[in-house]
């Protein structure tokens, strides 16, 4: 990734982290005030999505230093790393948040007000929304697993602000009709079943950042791009050529290909070197920073 790259990363992030930090201080405070469990969940989300910004930040900074004798290979592994650590914190956020609002509604629910929980969740919407919109539009332009996962962090936050806005609207109704009495369960009922959809996104993002880790193969369309592309070098060139290896790492792909002369017949390096740059020049089409590994195989 390029100096300019890795510089708009670092200011789309810490802008993520301004932003979190305004809806984690309000989600606190107006969620204590009205005795929310849903608010407070939304407040300690942003507060956690903060803390992962920065480190995401502070991950990115590092990155960018060259190979050394403690990272031979340099640190592109240190994204999907802390992609792993933002979605395993969110997932005890969120499985604690289960727990709670099981024990909530054991306990005989939770009253809140539902007027003030409603203003502050349309204006929680708002902002949410505009940050979302705006880190979408951001990893469109640059190509980043850090600031693919605060997208990811924003649309949860999002959405969990229309489920909050949404069902105080529906408490607030149920004040005014017979089952007014039922209106406590609304709060932790809501938290129930939040958590159970937003245990998925970071799950899946965990998922990914561990097949990372592990080197293990890239999505399918990944892997048939690459194919297709060493096909159709092999195809161009003289030199009996096949794919071995190819895996995505933070925002580094390597791939790994074999020439397999025939027997006794030699290659020039000449020839070597032409099919490295045709090859190179196809897979560096595909939106990361190419690691390609070429071996003559007997």
């Amino acid at each position: 990734m390029c100096a300019r790259t890795r510089n708009n990363e670092n200011r789309i992030l810490t802008i993520s982290a301004l932003l979190a930090s305004g809806f984690a201080s309000s989600g606190l405070v107006v969620g204590m005030l009205v005795g929310s469990l849903v608010i407070v969940f939304d407040g300690v989300y942003s507060l956690v999505s903060l803390l992962l910004t920065l480190l995401s930040l502070v991950a990115s900074r590092y990155i960018r230093k060259p190979s050394d004798a403690t990272f031979p290979f340099g640190r592109a592994v240190l994204e999907p790393a802390v992609i792993a650590i933002k979605a395993s914190v969110i997932l005890l956020v969120v499985s604690y948040s289960l727990y709670s609002a099981v024990m909530a509604l054991f306990s005989g629910g939770r009253e809140v007000d539902a007027s003030i929980a409603t203003v502050f969740g349309t204006v929680n919407v708002i902002g949410c929304a505009i940050a979302w919109w705006f880190m979408v539009n951001k990893s469109k332009r640059y190509s980043s697993g850090l600031i693919d996962a605060e997208v990811k962090q924003w649309q949860m936050d999002t959405l969990l602000s229309v489920a909050v806005t949404v069902g105080f609207i529906a408490a607030w109704l149920m004040t005014l009709s017979p089952w007014a009495k039922y209106a406590v369960y609304a709060d932790p009922i809501m938290m129930l079943l939040m958590s159970f959809y937003f245990i998925k996104v970071p799950y899946d993002m965990l998922k990914s950042a561990t097949r990372e880790l592990l080197m293990m193969s890239p999505s399918k369309e990944i892997c048939k791009t690459v194919d297709q592309g060493v096909i159709a070098v092999g195809e161009e060139s003289e030199q009996d050529i096949e794919l071995t290896a190819v895996t995505k790492v933070g925002h580094e792909l390597w791939v790994n290909v074999d020439i397999r002369p025939d027997e006794n017949e030699m290659i020039a390096l000449e020839d070597i070197e032409s099919t490295r740059r045709s090859l190179h020049k196809r897979l560096s089409k595909l939106p990361f920073v190419l690691q390609l590994t070429m071996n003559v195989a007997r």
